[in-house]
């Protein structure tokens, strides 16, 4: 099993979506996964807002530079926040410090306000650089970079697979989902609704080990030993190491901002 790995020929894109190239999407995937984990780890270890700030707009200059839809982008990273708002609205009540108001008796300290603000920061920072420099790869070229990058081939194999086909298993699930309605079940609070679910799951795994049965024949007769080869090599580029070099500076920067 082999892969090209130019732009031009990608293998996993989504259907019917847009192929945006962008100057940053010209680099190395091992170097854009190095940087991205790099800058990620410094990120976590700011503690000063000023610092954070700086983070921030790292991130949103690596946007810029990616060429992606900044509205829906921004729009994406902001659906991380719903999973933390919750932490954020109850961090400022749950920090002793200065009292900035009272609710039902609870005071919310500013201590806590700013440290949810810190919180929130460091996740949209990290969220943002992941999504402009990982999640801007095809899962093909992604998974080569993770076993270039000396990853265990078998983790490698089970996130290139699992991309590839977690669609064909939605699509086996709205299948039976279908067979369902057709036959009159309408979900409700009751142990026919529950036993209905049961059966539809051990369905759904029954198939899923089946068809991955047929996968493993069909790719054994096409010559699979469990290897990934590639066609093209990885080969570092000027730009590549230019830009490498960039991001440590920016990262010794910010270190150097948070402890003045």
């Amino acid at each position: 099993m082999a892969h090209a790995l130019e732009p031009q020929a990608k293998t996993l894109s989504e259907a019917g979506g847009a192929s945006l190239y962008g100057k940053l999407t010209e680099l190395d995937p091992r170097m854009r996964i190095l940087t991205v984990c790099l800058f990620a780890v410094v990120t976590v270890a700011l503690q000063t807002l000023s610092a954070l700030v700086a983070a921030f707009s790292v991130s949103l200059c690596l946007l810029i530079l990616s060429g992606l839809p900044k509205r829906r982008t921004l729009k994406r990273m902001a659906m991380m926040d719903g999973f933390i708002i919750f932490m954020l609205v109850l961090m400022p009540f749950s920090m002793p410090g200065d009292a900035m108001f009272t609710v039902f008796g609870f005071p919310a300290s500013w201590q806590g306000l700013w440290k949810a603000i810190e919180i929130a920061l460091t996740a949209n920072t990290v969220i943002l650089a992941l999504m402009v420099l990982v999640g801007t790869m095809e899962p093909v070229t992604l998974g080569h970079a993770l076993h270039r990058l000396r990853c265990p081939e078998v983790l490698v194999h089970l996130l290139m697979f699992t991309i590839r086909y977690i669609e064909v298993l939605r699509e086996e699930y709205l299948r039976l989902r279908g067979a369902m309605k057709i036959r009159g079940f309408r979900p409700g609070t009751n142990w026919h609704t529950y036993r209905s679910f049961g059966y539809l799951v051990g369905m759904m795994l029954v198939r899923a080990i089946e068809r991955s049965e047929r996968i493993l024949s069909a790719m054994k007769c096409r010559g699979f030993s469990g290897r990934l080869f590639l066609l093209q090599d990885y080969a570092l580029t000027r730009r590549d190491r230019l830009f490498a070099v960039s991001m440590c500076a920016l990262c010794a920067g910010l270190l150097i901002l948070d402890h003045l």
